[in-house]
C-alpha cells in the first residue's frame, strides 16, 4: 500500500536548495547541531558519473563530523602522491605532506555519488531534523526582512511556497537561486577543454595521480588518470581548440583515444566505458556569499578549475564553515551578522583557490603558444634537474588560512604556528586523534603536564554548540580520560608549537581562533564572547 507524500512545510529554519554533496553535507552538519532543515534537489537521486573524485584530508575530517568518514575511507582508495610524464619519460614523482599519527591520508579517490549517499545517510540519522525532497526544485526566491520565500516546483506540476529563516543556495554552477536573486559571477573561463571518461577495467597499478604531457598515444594532448572504487578508471584528456565539443564526446571518437592510451601504458585487460562528459576550466565567484537572508555555497557561490581538486573540497569547506555559524544564529546564541564572517572567510578562500587553480590550469591547458613553450621547457628540464620539478608540481588542494578573519583574536606577541585563522593540526594522542575532538563545539587544548584547576574553575559555562570543552594534553600519564589526553610522544605539543601551560582555542570548524603562551580564563571567556559581537556587512568589526 503506497503512502501519500508528506505535506510540504510552510516555514522552516533553514531551506537548502540543492541536494548535491555540499547541500547534503551542510544538512547533515545542521542536523547534528539540532537545526531542522529542508533540502530540495531537482534530480531524482544521486548524481551519475564520477564527477568530483578526489577528497582531501580536510574534507575527510568534515565528513567525520557527521560520522560519514568510515564509509568514505572504507569504500574509497587512499593515496599520497603521483607521477608526471613528458611523452614517455617520467619527470616527476611527488608526495603530499603527511605525518605519522594523522587520521586520514592526504587524499582519497571516490566517485561523487558515494559522497552524496554517505552524506544523505548521515543527514537521515539525525531523525526529524533533516527533510530531503528529491525531484523538486526552487524556481523563485523573494526576500523579506525576517525570511526568504521560495517557490518550489514538484514533479506533479504543483508549486509550494516555503518561508525559511535562512535559505542556502547549493544548487550548482547554473544556480536558479543566484539567477533569481539578480546576482552574477565575476571572473574568467579558459578555452582549453577536457573530455572526461569513466571506464571499468581491472588493474594492479597503485593508487596515485598520473599525468602525461604530449604522450605518444595522444600527441599534443594532456591526459590524467585516477583509479576509483569498483575497478573504475577516471580518464581526463585535452582536446584541440578546433575540435567540435559535440563530436568530441561521441563514443566512436572517445573510445579509440582511450584504447590508444591504455595500450601505451600496458593496460591490456578488457574494458568498457561507463560515462562520458566534457569540461573547461572556470575561475568565477560571487563577490559576497551572504545576501540578506540568502547564503551561497559550493558551485552556486564559486567555480574553480578541477586541477588541484579544489572544487568539491572547497564546497565541503563552505559547509563546514557555515554550519556552526548558522546553527548559533538559528539558536539565538549569536548575532545574525556572524554570518558575514562566513562570507569574508570563504570569499578569501575562493580567491586563493582561484589563484592556485589558474596556475595549474595554465600549465595543464596552456592558453597560448607562449605558455606552451614555457611548459615544454620546464618538462624537459624537470627530467634532468631536480630544482625545476617544483614548477610542474600539481599543487593539490590544502586548507586556506583565514589570517585576516574578524573572528581571530589578535595576539600582542608573536605566536608559533598554527596561529589564529589556521587549521588545527591532527595528532594521535593515546587512542584518539585530535581532529576527532573538533566539529562539535569550541575546544580548548591545554598543554600542561600538571592539572590547572584554577584555570578550569574560571571558565564560564556554555550550552551546546556555544559551550567549551577543555582537554588537557599531558606528556605524563593522565588520570581522567574524559578530560585529559596522554601526549606520550610529544607530537601534539610539537605540532602546535606549545610550551608548558600554553592554550589553543579551536573553533567548531577546526580552525584556531586564539592561543596564549599561558592559560588565562579571563582571556578565553573574552574570546568566546567575541563571535557574538556585531559585524558590518563586510565582516569587519563594527
Amino acid at each position: 500500500m503506497s503512502h501519500p507524500p508528506p505535506r510540504w512545510p510552510t516555514r522552516v529554519p533553514v531551506l537548502i536548495a540543492g541536494g548535491g554533496p555540499v547541500g547534503l553535507t551542510l544538512a547533515a552538519l545542521l542536523g547534528r547541531y539540532g537545526v531542522p532543515c529542508l533540502v530540495v534537489e531537482a534530480d531524482a537521486s544521486y548524481c551519475e558519473g564520477s564527477r568530483a573524485i578526489c577528497i582531501s584530508r580536510r574534507s575527510q575530517e568534515i565528513m567525520g563530523w557527521v560520522g560519514a568518514d568510515r564509509a568514505l575511507v572504507e569504500k574509497g582508495l587512499s593515496w599520497t602522491g603521483g607521477r608526471s610524464f613528458f611523452r614517455d619519460r617520467e619527470v616527476l614523482h611527488f608526495r603530499m605532506p603527511s605525518e605519522l599519527g594523522e587520521r586520514f591520508a592526504p587524499m582519497v579517490n571516490i566517485q561523487q555519488f558515494y559522497v552524496e549517499e554517505f552524506a544523505a545517510r548521515a543527514a537521515r540519522e539525525t531523525a526529524d531534523e533533516v527533510d530531503i525532497r528529491w525531484s523538486s526544485r526552487v524556481v523563485d526566491v523573494q526576500q523579506h526582512a525576517d525570511h526568504a520565500e521560495a517557490t518550489i516546483a514538484t514533479p506533479n506540476g504543483e508549486q509550494h511556497v516555503v518561508r525559511a529563516d535562512w535559505l542556502v543556495a547549493c544548487d550548482g554552477g547554473r544556480s536558479t537561486v543566484r539567477e533569481r536573486s539578480g546576482l552574477a559571477f565575476e571572473g574568467m573561463q579558459y578555452e582549453g577543454r577536457y573530455v572526461i571518461v569513466d571506464i571499468e577495467q581491472t588493474t594492479a597499478r597503485p593508487v596515485e595521480r598520473l599525468a602525461w604531457f604530449d604522450p605518444p598515444s595522444n600527441p599534443g594532448s594532456t591526459i590524467l588518470m585516477h583509479r576509483q572504487p569498483d575497478n573504475v578508471w577516471r580518464i581526463d584528456y585535452q582536446i584541440a581548440d578546433d575540435e567540435d565539443a559535440a563530436e568530441a564526446v561521441k563514443p566512436e571518437n572517445v573510445l579509440p583515444r582511450v584504447q590508444s592510451h591504455l595500450q601505451m601504458i600496458g593496460e591490456t585487460a578488457p574494458w568498457n566505458p561507463l560515462w562520458i562528459s566534457i569540461y573547461n576550466a572556470k575561475c568565477l565567484t560571487l563577490d559576497r556569499y551572504r545576501h540578506g537572508r540568502v547564503l551561497f555555497a559550493g558551485d552556486a557561490a564559486h567555480l574553480v578549475p578541477i586541477f588541484g581538486v579544489r572544487g568539491l573540497n572547497s564546497g565541503l569547506d563552505d559547509a563546514g564553515n557555515l554550519a556552526w555559524k548558522l546553527a548559533l544564529v538559528v539558536g539565538r546564541q549569536a548575532d545574525a551578522a556572524l554570518l558575514d564572517s562566513y562570507s569574508s572567510e570563504r570569499v578569501h578562500a575562493t580567491r586563493q583557490n582561484i589563484r592556485y587553480g589558474a596556475k595549474s590550469t595554465e600549465f595543464m591547458a596552456p592558453p597560448h603558444a607562449g605558455f606552451t613553450l614555457m611548459r615544454e621547457a620546464a618538462l624537459r628540464l624537470a627530467g634532468e634537474n631536480e630544482t625545476v620539478r617544483s614548477l610542474i608540481n600539481p599543487r593539490q588542494s590544502t586548507p586556506i588560512s583565514y589570517a585576516g578573519s574578524p573572528l581571530n583574536l589578535p595576539s600582542r606577541t608573536p605566536q608559533p604556528s598554527p596561529g589564529p585563522g589556521e587549521t588545527a593540526p591532527d595528532a594521535l594522542v593515546g587512542a584518539r586523534h585530535l581532529t576527532q575532538l573538533f566539529g562539535h563545539g569550541f575546544v580548548a587544548l591545554l598543554f600542561s603536564d600538571t592539572p590547572m584547576p584554577d584555570f578550569i574553575g574560571g571558565l564560564e559555562s556554555g550550552q551546546g554548540l556555544a559551550g567549551l570543552t577543555v582537554w588537557r594534553l599531558s606528556r605524563t600519564p593522565v588520570g581522567d580520560p574524559t578530560a585529559e589526553l596522554h601526549d606520550a610522544t610529544g607530537d601534539a605539543r610539537r605540532r602546535y608549537g606549545a610550551a608548558e601551560g600554553g592554550l589553543v582555542l579551536v573553533r567548531p570548524d577546526g580552525y584556531v581562533m586564539a592561543r596564549w603562551p599561558l592559560a588565562d580564563a579571563a582571556a578565553v571567556n573574552a574570546a568566546l564572547a567575541a563571535y557574538r559581537s556585531p559585524l558590518t556587512s563586510e565582516g569587519e568589526p563594527a
